[in-house]
């Protein structure tokens, strides 16, 4: 059965720091552009980061470049999000997603998405 498990979400104060990851279960990740997208209360989920599966190309959305940085281990199945100078407006649950094999990145989400963690709380707060 194909899986994606996130953890590391929590709350954290502004300027904080945390590292989420999406660790995948039951197909190899290798073939697989990997995103992160988030939902705040009350607001559509929107994309944040995407990794592409044979280049390993990185995209990121506006409101987190230069603050972001996805990364994948495919020894270990898992890809990453580090997250620095959280702000309160990145306060949302966090979602892994993953495509059929093969796709692509489109911009910084996956061209197609077929596989969803169930999310992670990241609240920035003080």
């Amino acid at each position: 059965q194909l899986q994606l498990v996130e953890s590391g979400g929590g709350l954290v104060q502004p300027g904080g720091s945390l590292r989420l990851s999406c660790a995948a279960s039951g197909f190899t990740l290798d073939y697989y552009a990997i995103g992160w997208f988030r939902q705040a209360p009350g607001k559509e989920r929107e994309g944040v980061s995407c990794i592409g599966s044979s280049d390993g190309g990185t995209y990121y959305a506006d409101s987190v470049k230069g603050r972001f940085t996805i990364s994948r281990d495919n020894a270990k199945a898992t890809v990453y999000l580090q997250m620095n100078s959280l702000k309160p407006e990145d306060t949302a649950v966090y979602y892994c997603a993953a495509g059929p094999p093969y796709y692509h990145c489109s911009g910084y989400v996956p061209s197609s998405t077929r596989y969803w963690g169930q999310g992670t709380q990241v609240t920035v707060s003080s």
